[in-house]
C-alpha cells in the first residue's frame, strides 16, 4: 500500500484573462446598479418634464387616466403635477440610492396606474387591433415592472450568485 498522494497533471497557467469571464464578473458586480441608475434617469427626465405645462407628450394621457382612476376628484394640471412629483421622487431615489425601499414601493404603486390605460382605454389604445403610439408608450412599462422586481429583490437583500 502506497502512502504517496496521486500526482495530478499540471495545467498551464492562462497567459491572458478570458474576456468573457471578465465581462461576466463586471456585469454581475455592476449590472443591477446600472439598471437602477438608468431607470432612475428615465423617471427623473419624464417627471421633470411634466412640471412644465405642455412639455410632456404624455400629458393628455396622464390627465385622462388620473381623472378616470380618481373618479374625477383629481384632474387636469393637478393630475400632471401630482404625477410629476411622484415620478421625480422615484427617479431621485433610484439615482441616488437614498430612500430606495420607499421609492420602490412608490414605483410599484405608480406602475399600476401607469399601465392602467391598457385596461381603461383598451379600445382607444388598440383601434382595429393595432397599438397606437400611446399604447406602445404604456406597454413598455412591462419592462419597468420587471426591473422593479430585480431592484426590489436586491433592496430586500437578495444576493447574486456568481457561477464563474
Amino acid at each position: 500500500m502506497s502512502t504517496t498522494a496521486p500526482v495530478r497533471p499540471m495545467t498551464p497557467a492562462p497567459t491572458r484573462r478570458d474576456p468573457v469571464a471578465v465581462a461576466a464578473r463586471w456585469l454581475a458586480a455592476h449590472g443591477v446598479q446600472l439598471l437602477q441608475i438608468s431607470l432612475g434617469t428615465v423617471f427623473l427626465a419624464f417627471g421633470v418634464l411634466k412640471f412644465f405645462p405642455g412639455a410632456s407628450p404624455a400629458e393628455p394621457l396622464v390627465m385622462r387616466t388620473i381623472d378616470t382612476l380618481t373618479l374625477g376628484l383629481v384632474s387636469g394640471q393637478t393630475a400632471v403635477v401630482m404625477t410629476a412629483v411622484i415620478e421625480t421622487f422615484i427617479g431621485l431615489t433610484l439615482v441616488t440610492g437614498k430612500f430606495l425601499r420607499t421609492g420602490l414601493v412608490v414605483l410599484a404603486g405608480a406602475l399600476a396606474g401607469m399601465m392602467s390605460p391598457l385596461v381603461l382605454f383598451f379600445g382607444d389604445m388598440f383601434p382595429g387591433g393595432t397599438p397606437t403610439l400611446e399604447a406602445q408608450y404604456v406597454f413598455k412599462d412591462i419592462v419597468f415592472a420587471a426591473i422593479v422586481l430585480v431592484l426590489g429583490a436586491k433592496a430586500l437583500g437578495a444576493r447574486t450568485e456568481s457561477r464563474l
